[in-house]
């Protein structure tokens, strides 16, 4: 009977050497519990993800599967390298692999470029009659239609948080420049029929979850369906987490439907308090204008922000960014990560700077978005850096964490949520003191 191994790669440190390493996975990922339901059913399948568990490089698995999220990539590397080393067939896949694939097939034997749930089964299929894998497989799907229940028993047997991943749709609307979703999907989005949405919440709940998150990249893309789904949702009577962009809180009657079926929490990207910043970047539909009264918005239907931040666009300047930490205090998010802008390959973004020869190198292991990779427009790169490692500190300093999360007016309402921001906090600063950047896991 073969079997195939998949690793969900963890990342190095900056000294990359160690392996960034938790007890317990918060935030575990949706691929490998659906891709396994796409392995033939006469095949044996072991998930190992690395922050949590640890690879055995004897493994007896015919073929090994490697996927990395961002920056991960690198680690995913070596540890193809390794089972290369033991005669082992390896893939790789994930958003960066598919962006960078000629760099892949200098450390795997094969990748899997963007939608896998065509692509994994041919692979697995030529690797059976012919002992061969293609060097690259691109089939992306025209749909999301009748998509299986994921296998969520490879991630309930392994110690992780009380939630469990659902997907509603893919790919987002909007064309950011530096984004790598928009590079994937170019502006497409797809949606899932909401009774497979709900039924695998179902399943999620028969497990005895109370808690689900909703992994697409802006869940607000299409309004009508998300009115839908949240009808859908709010009888379940779980509580339940996703992403989605500024533009859901310029809608206060959607919004009240989002929070009233259980929505806790949102990751938004803020990105920048400069409107010259994110005009460059083609997110001009977000109006720096609007940031403060969207996330009062925000506040008064319950729902906790946890926001994400850019500094180094082509708006700022030292001043700006000071003034970005003093936006991030005076409005109280009570869960921010800020990175230095940093060019993915083959994005927009990355194509503009290479263009106008303002990549310091292209030394990919280095974007990490700790350190600055291009030259800004108005900052020197050092100047850059330094800023980042100064607001860190200060956003990671007991005395903002407590502001901004047990002394936040919010935590009347919904104390958990804060206690949990609080928790969050204290984990992004253990980061910090380090000298690293905060990892969500």
């Amino acid at each position: 009977m073969p079997k195939v191994l998949f690793i969900q790669a963890s990342q190095y440190y900056s000294n990359e050497v160690d392996v960034v390493k938790q007890k317990k996975l918060y935030l575990p990922g949706l691929v490998f519990p659906l891709l396994s339901t796409y392995v033939p059913k006469h095949w044996d399948v072991e998930v190992v993800i690395e922050v949590i568990d640890s690879i055995d490089f004897d493994s007896d698995a015919d073929i090994i599967g490697i996927g990395a999220m961002g920056h991960a990539v690198f680690r995913g590397f070596d540890i193809a390298q390794e089972f290369k080393k033991r005669n082992k067939t390896v893939f790789m896949g994930g958003y960066m692999a598919s962006l960078i694939t000629e760099i892949v097939l200098e450390n795997a034997d094969s990748v899997i470029v963007g939608d896998a749930e065509i692509s994994l089964p041919k692979l697995l299929d030529d690797f059976e009659k012919t002992g061969n894998i293609k060097k690259i497989y691109d089939n992306p799907l025209e749909n999301l239609n009748n998509l299986p229940v994921p296998n969520y028993k490879v991630l309930t047997e392994k110690k992780i948080g009380d939630m469990l991943p659902v997907q509603a749709g893919r790919g987002c609307n909007h064309s950011c420049s530096f984004c790598s979703i928009a590079c994937l999907y170019k502006g497409k989005h797809m949606v899932r029929p909401v009774d497979e949405v709900i039924r695998d919440i179902k399943a999620i709940k028969a497990l005895g979850y109370k808690k689900f998150y909703i992994i697409d990249d802006n869940l607000v893309a299409d309004p009508n369906y998300l009115k839908k789904l949240c009808n859908e949702i709010k009888p379940l009577k779980m509580k339940w987490s996703s992403q989605c962009t500024m533009n859901l809180a310029k809608d206060e009657e959607l919004l009240k439907l989002v929070a009233d079926s259980g929505c806790e929490i949102l990751s938004l990207g803020i990105e920048s308090i400069s409107q010259e910043g994110l005009d460059k970047l083609e997110k001009n539909w977000l109006k720096v204008s609007e940031h403060e009264k969207l996330i009062e918005n925000f506040n008064k239907a319950g729902i906790m922000i946890s926001a994400e931040m850019v500094i180094g666009t082509d708006g700022d300047t030292n001043l700006a960014i000071r003034e970005t930490y003093e936006f991030i205090e005076r409005v109280k998010l009570p869960l921010v990560r800020v990175y230095i802008l940093t060019p993915v390959p083959k994005t927009t973004l990355y194509s503009e700077l290479k263009e106008n020869n303002r990549l310091i190198h292209e030394d990919y292991r280095k974007y990490n978005a700790s350190e600055c990779v291009h030259f800004p427009k108005k900052i020197t790169p050092q100047e850059l850096t330094d800023s980042y490692e100064w607001m860190n500190k200060k956003i990671f300093s007991l005395k903002s964490i407590f502001s901004r999360t047990l002394f936040n007016k919010q935590i009347i309402k919904h104390p958990y949520n804060y206690l949990f921001a609080f928790a969050v906090n204290l984990h992004y600063r253990s980061y910090v003191k380090k000298g690293e950047t905060p990892l969500i896991v």
